[in-house]
């Protein structure tokens, strides 16, 4: 089963400095059809304005995965982890039983992103947080782990959560296919250009939610950059 989720129909909020687009109920926004798909809780399309950004707050109990797609964020926390991530890498913040953190965009320019959230495998333990450069010429043409909780994907971001986050470049024409296993939930987003899945046409930041498919087959229409999450 795959359902388009058009990116005209998600939830919205504008706070000046933040534009964010929730494909899953959110802060103000709740949709009782759209809480989650599996174990991915969140995923937000966040545009934030230059030198402006999130200040301290608490999370626990979630994987949270950054995909910067413009610009640059900088992560700041209570453990004294400090770091910048820009654009086509990935930062992964597990909370465990509680982080304090803040991102901000000191750029000059906005920044874009999506925020992806998971819920853990396992409640509890030591919150941690790291990032990592994946340069889109290294997955072009196939999908490439960015985030696992797999203990084969050793060149991920780890995770804690039965999960992947994947991300694929595609040139026009181009078809790029994944293998789910049984019982699995898949979630993907073209950041950039028109695909298909499995035949079916989806729009730039449209969501596409697949059940009960054991093989994924993305299609570039225009070039494209996919972002995919695999989870139970």
């Amino acid at each position: 089963m795959i359902e388009v989720r058009p990116f005209e129909t998600l939830g919205r909020a504008d706070h000046g400095w933040l534009k964010a687009n929730h494909h899953f109920s959110f802060a103000r926004y709740f949709d009782p059809k759209r809480l989650n798909h599996g174990a991915l809780r969140v995923w937000n399309d966040d545009e934030i304005a230059p030198n402006t950004g999130f200040p301290p707050h608490p999370h626990r109990e979630m994987e949270i995965i950054t995909y910067v797609r413009h610009g640059a964020i900088t992560h700041e926390d209570n453990l004294g982890n400090r770091g910048r991530t820009e654009a086509g890498d990935v930062q992964v913040m597990s909370a465990g039983n509680g982080i304090r953190h803040a991102e901000y965009n000191f750029e000059d320019e906005p920044t874009t992103l999506f925020q992806i959230w998971i819920e853990p495998g396992v409640e509890g333990g030591t919150p941690s947080w790291g990032t990592k450069p994946f340069p889109r010429a290294q997955r072009a043409g196939e999908f490439v782990p960015l985030a696992s909780g797999f203990e084969g994907d050793t060149e991920a971001l780890p995770i804690r959560a039965e999960a992947r986050v994947l991300g694929a470049t595609l040139k026009a024409g181009e078809a790029a296919e994944y293998r789910m296993g049984t019982r699995r939930h898949a979630y993907l987003v073209a950041a950039v250009g028109k695909i298909e899945v499995n035949g079916i046409v989806a729009n730039s930041r449209d969501g596409v939610a697949i059940t009960n498919e054991t093989v994924v087959t993305v299609k570039a229409i225009d070039d494209s950059e996919v972002v995919l999450v695999d989870s139970p």
